[in-house]
């Protein structure tokens, strides 16, 4: 029986955002949203590319982070690890949108209250 356990790293952001600037990379990374624990076979299988391109492409994935793979007797599983992703959201995007986002809020909400001038 083999056990799958966490592993804590440091993110680099230049490399999650490579490996999530491909398309490929980001098709192998929505498949394993899909359904987690896949073969690079059940992969290959899902791309038209070699075995040897998607080993290429989950290379870049594990070396981001993003994916970790675990053995399971004979079989290789690789599994999906959206905390980079969520690291990158949390630096990059949420603070760039923070203010925006309240901005409309208010908007949305000015719109709709009741205007007393149109009594």
């Amino acid at each position: 029986m083999t056990f799958w356990s966490p592993i804590f790293f440091v993110v680099d952001d230049d490399l999650v955002f490579k490996a999530l600037a491909d398309p490929t990379r980001r098709l192998l990374l929505d498949l394993l949203f899909e359904r987690n624990g896949r073969t690079l076979t059940e992969l290959e299988s899902a791309v038209e590319m070699t075995r040897f391109g998607v080993m290429k492409h989950l290379r870049v994935l594990a070396d981001a982070g993003l994916v970790v793979t675990r053995r399971s007797g004979r079989e290789k599983l690789h599994f999906l690890n959206p905390v980079p992703i969520r690291l990158i959201h949390d630096r990059w995007i949420d603070k760039y949108t923070a203010g925006p986002a309240s901005m409309l809020a208010g908007l949305k909400k000015a719109l709709e209250e009741p205007d007393d001038r149109e009594s």
